[in-house]
């Protein structure tokens, strides 16, 4: 009989069974370097296996929210798992996946109502995409079968996210594999920026001549609200958000807005929708949603969308479901990050997070490596000229001077971010800021 692995593993054992047996994630194994062996977290903190800190100012892909190892969170996960870790959720329900969904629905706005229950955040956006294609067929309408999505746009990596992710050009090998989708120009935008109204105008023109020549074929529309994540954090305008939306809605498009890197405070408020002052037809949510705790996604919707897989055969309901849907541990940790956020006022942490992210765009505008600078939220980002695309050399020569000085930064692309845990502190701040100066500054070394 084989031994029981070693938890408390030198990590030179561990770096070599990951190089031996893991595949990781957006990886190319014929160039990377060695992982680092995280050994463990605290708050805005994670510690390598010989005990060296690294700020996680990625809140580790945009996932932990109130920090690392938050005792009330420890707490809630603890006393979950002492009653029960999992049950099945066809012909079953539980205490805590009925209080997170009814706390999120007094949370979103208007008749945002119905939860489902899914696992991340690529098959909250498959359940939202497959919500949408569903219900125009039960409607009766079934020749409505075209998505839009947005230049840039990245929604995931299962077969329905990636197509209405197409405009990132991540996902080319995959092309043939996809469904019909449509996209449309994304107007971008940051600080100083004196052509965006153009640039809005031309989106919504292109919009609304695609309404006005296929608007009785369109299913839904699909957006990053505020704020587009992997393709490069880039920035819309609220105001810009609200005309689109309710140009969408006016022609019966369904409009889903993918919240999962935006909710939860990442732009400023809970959801970013919030901002923009509408109410879309689908909400997919995730990350931050158990502050990074544990994986699970909702896809959120309407009232009448709902109904509309309502009746007496099993035809038009929606045949979907995953294993681990509505994890009671999972439930568990977002309620108690939910009482966080009021607890700590999280909201009051982000705009003090903002201000000084402010008082860094100063420094960044002095210089003439940098441009395009925005802050939205607990977000700061700039472009770097001359540093190339995803994974270029530059890019990973940057990430890893990064890391080899304490710092959890990754570039995408040419883009550098910030998107710091709400717990950060002032010095660990200062820190992150010339850390990163600090790094620009080796390029041109």
């Amino acid at each position: 009989m084989n031994e029981a692995p070693n938890r408390n593993r030198p990590a030179r054992e561990v770096i070599a069974g990951d190089r031996r047996y893991v595949w990781h994630p957006f990886t190319q194994h014929g160039t990377e370097g060695e992982p680092t062996v995280i050994a463990r977290a605290k708050a805005a903190t994670l510690f390598d296996a010989d005990g060296t800190e690294i700020l996680d100012l990625v809140s580790s892909w945009w996932t932990c929210t109130h920090g690392h190892a938050h005792p009330k969170l420890n707490a809630a996960l603890a006393k979950q798992a002492a009653e029960f870790e999992h049950v099945m959720f066809a012909g079953f329900t539980h205490a805590p996946a009925v209080d997170l969904a009814e706390r999120l629905v007094r949370l979103l706005p208007g008749d945002l109502s119905r939860v489902f229950f899914s696992d991340d955040g690529s098959t909250s956006v498959e359940v939202a995409l497959k919500i949408a294609y569903q219900y125009w067929i039960n409607r009766g309408e079934p020749r409505r079968t075209l998505l839009l999505a947005f230049d840039g746009g990245y929604h995931g990596d299962t077969l329905g996210a990636m197509s209405v992710g197409r405009g990132s050009q991540m996902f080319k090998p995959f092309r043939d594999l996809m469904c019909q989708v449509l996209v449309l120009p994304y107007p971008a935008t940051f600080e100083g920026d004196d052509a965006v109204e153009e640039r809005e105008a031309g989106a919504l023109s292109a919009f609304q001549a695609l309404l006005a020549e296929r608007g009785q074929s369109i299913a839904a529309m699909i957006i990053e609200p505020l704020l587009q994540g992997a393709g490069g954090m880039r920035v819309c305008r609220p105001s810009f958000l609200k005309r689109l939306v309710e140009t969408a809605q006016a022609f019966g498009v369904i409009v889903i807005f993918d919240e999962v890197m935006t909710g939860f405070g990442r732009t400023g408020t809970l959801f970013a929708l919030e901002q923009a002052d509408v109410v879309p037809d689908l909400v997919c949510l995730s990350k931050g949603l158990t502050a990074g705790y544990m994986p699970m996604a909702v896809t959120v919707a309407r009232e009448a969308i709902f109904e509309a897989f309502l009746g007496e055969s099993f035809d038009r309901a929606l045949p979907h479901g995953h294993s681990f849907t509505a994890n009671p541990l999972a439930c568990a940790v977002a309620c108690a990050s939910l009482d966080l956020f009021e607890e700590e006022k999280t909201l009051e942490r982000i705009q003090a997070i903002n201000l000084r992210h402010r008082e860094l765009l100063a420094e960044l505008q002095r210089r003439s490596d940098v441009t395009r600078p925005r802050v939205l939220g607990s977000i700061v980002a700039f472009d770097v000229k001359d540093i190339g695309a995803y994974q270029s050399d530059e890019s990973r020569k940057l990430k890893a001077w990064y890391l080899a000085h304490g710092l959890n930064i990754r570039p995408l692309g040419s883009t550098l971010y910030l998107m710091p845990p709400y717990c950060i502190t002032d010095e660990e701040m200062s820190r992150a800021y010339a850390g990163l100066i600090e790094g620009l500054d080796s390029l041109k070394r």
